[in-house]
């Protein structure tokens, strides 16, 4: 195991590393094709095109509020699951396994659905206010 670790910090390390110098020299052409196109680029560029956003608000709220409705929900039939199923769990006999799959499963499932749920009411959202 100990040999794992050491290859797994001299990983970390090298891509830490890698990563500061590829975000330093991303920063600098970024910076030139700015440049390069400041002058061709006025604000009315973007009106019509795929950047420009009209509506007054922005959804990351409802993301998070469902994200969490559906994290919650998930452990809640999680615990039901395992109640009703695991009658050694609540004695001090707990198949941990067993449980960290059920809870694992419930929570990602909650949170997915709260995450298309929150997709489909930003559908309907942006629908409602395009027909207008």
């Amino acid at each position: 195991m100990n040999e794992l670790m050491i290859v797994a910090n001299v990983a970390i390390v090298f891509g830490v590393i890698y990563k500061l110098f590829e975000l330093f020299v991303g920063r600098k052409e970024r910076m030139m094709i700015i440049e390069k196109l400041g002058d061709k680029l006025t604000p009315d560029t973007f009106k019509n095109g795929i950047f420009y956003r009209t509506g007054l608000f922005s959804f990351g709220g409802l993301r998070m509020g469902c994200l969490m409705i559906g994290l919650g929900v998930g452990l809640l039939v999680g615990y039901g699951i395992i109640s009703a199923t695991q009658y050694s769990y609540f004695d001090g006999n707990r198949p941990y396994e067993v449980t960290s799959v059920v809870y694992g499963a419930c929570v990602l499932l909650g949170g997915g659905t709260g995450l298309v749920v929150s997709y489909l009411i930003e559908k309907k959202q942006r629908e409602d206010e395009h027909n207008k």
